[in-house]
């Protein structure tokens, strides 16, 4: 059985799954029953000074039959006292002493900053997350991702925290930024121990088309939120990919964002997360999504001989490259298998109009199949995503999988394009219609 155990830059938990700062962590009746579940680690909502927050605060982006993909909130951090979510730390700590409780803080001066720290250390927390991250309400107030878009200033606060802080200090990231190591190297100059990501993003869900608002609504306006979910999953990805490629950030990871699955969390581990925080599936589904989670990652680890969660982090970095180091000899065409087609023709339009017209439709009366036409073909792929049937359009290699020729080592040799109408262009050796082509006959 493999060991399923984590340990971020010292805080300890029985398993990977933390439950993020966010609504499911407000209370420790909830991160009791979280933990009572299987949880292994809990983020605590954001301490501070405590908000008033409004109504109604979510809103949610369905596609199709699928609801809540992605949700936005406008909700702030803590509207509770201190006093009550301290004690509520420590009665949890009693409970379940192997379990991380971190807490997530977000104040203003350098006085609030040490004194808080003290506060939920005597609390007995066995980390604290610095919430830069937050899109909406208190960045307009100096704090949340107005800090994480401001190196020098989350440099400097960091620095405040970990003049008293005597447990590991996470520093969550906001994504709400052109380079998301900026802030990660100035987390590592400042002391952090840790980073997290990502924060959510700054969003309009949409709007009400009759009324004319944004949703979510509030009294007939609304503002901007934070938007998360299973849709935000690849901008997390790619970032935590940025922050762990990075040599000179060298700080263990926390990943968050979209995580709906075990293999959601696998894709993060396998970026370079040493753990994984869940918040919006736990609000869509409930805390009983543990119970898919753990056996769904040891299945994973055993068949994969896996013995430990470190021996998982970070494995596919090796296999991420910057664009001109990929091969332009690997060859790949679509292939339809007319067993399972169901005859939609969908791949015939999104390639007809939307690609490279490498798709045709058999003259024969009664033949509705599609047929690849493969010199035509350049393996984009598209044709395999849009059709609705597992497996029916698959892509094989076609080239000899020994030559390897990159942009980079054309680009060396002079064999790149350098001119507007240069004989090098890869699209000028394969066919195109003519314009007039496109109108009907």
């Amino acid at each position: 059985m493999p060991d399923l155990s984590s340990n971020l830059a010292g805080i300890k938990s029985p398993n990977p799954f933390w439950l993020a700062s966010a609504p499911p962590t407000n209370t420790g009746y909830q991160v009791m029953k979280a933990f009572d579940q299987g949880w292994g680690g809990a983020v605590w909502k954001t301490l501070g000074v405590p908000v008033v927050n409004v109504s109604s605060r979510y809103g949610g982006m369905n596609y199709r039959d699928n609801r809540l993909v992605g949700l936005n909130n406008i909700e702030l951090i803590t509207d509770r006292p201190l006093k009550d979510n301290l004690r509520e730390i420590e009665e949890v700590k009693k409970y379940f002493p192997n379990n991380a409780v971190v807490a997530s803080l977000m104040v203003e001066s350098k006085e609030e900053w040490h004194q808080i720290v003290k506060d939920v250390q005597n609390a007995g927390a066995d980390g604290i997350e610095l919430n830069f991250g937050c899109p909406h309400g208190m960045c307009e107030r100096g704090m949340g991702s107005a800090v994480g878009q401001e190196p020098k200033v989350l440099e400097t606060i960091v620095g405040w925290v970990k003049e008293v802080s005597t447990i590991p200090v996470i520093v969550k990231l906001t994504p709400n930024i052109s380079d998301i190591t900026e802030p990660a190297l100035a987390a590592r100059k400042g002391g952090g121990d840790a980073i997290s990501l990502i924060n959510t993003i700054q969003s309009i869900i949409g709007v009400d088309i009759d009324n004319f608002v944004p949703y979510p609504v509030v009294d007939g306006k609304s503002t901007n939120g934070g938007y998360c979910g299973p849709a935000v999953k690849p901008i997390a990805l790619n970032m935590v990919k940025n922050c762990a490629q990075h040599p000179d950030i060298d700080l263990p990871i926390s990943g968050i964002g979209g995580i709906e699955n075990w293999k959601d969390a696998v894709e993060h581990i396998l970026l370079g997360a040493t753990n994984v925080q869940i918040c919006t599936a736990v609000m869509h589904y409930g805390f009983g999504i543990i119970r898919e989670l753990i056996p769904g990652l040891e299945r994973y680890m055993t068949e994969k001989k896996f013995k430990t969660i470190d021996d998982m982090v970070g494995k596919a970095l090796k296999n991420v490259k910057t664009w001109e180091k990929l091969n332009l000899d690997y060859k790949v065409v679509a292939s339809i298998d007319e067993d399972k087609c169901i005859e939609c023709q969908l791949c015939y339009t999104a390639c007809e109009d939307g690609a490279h017209q490498a798709i045709g439709i058999p003259d024969e009366e009664g033949k509705r199949v599609p047929y690849i036409i493969e010199e035509n073909c350049v393996g984009c792929n598209l044709c395999s995503l849009v059709c609705p049937v597992e497996e029916c359009i698959t892509m094989e290699r076609r080239d000899d999988g020994k030559s390897v020729t990159t942009w980079e080592q054309k680009s060396e040799k002079g064999e790149a394009p350098t001119t507007f109408n240069d004989p090098l262009a890869g699209g000028i050796h394969h066919w195109v219609p003519e314009p007039k082509d496109a109108l009907k006959k």
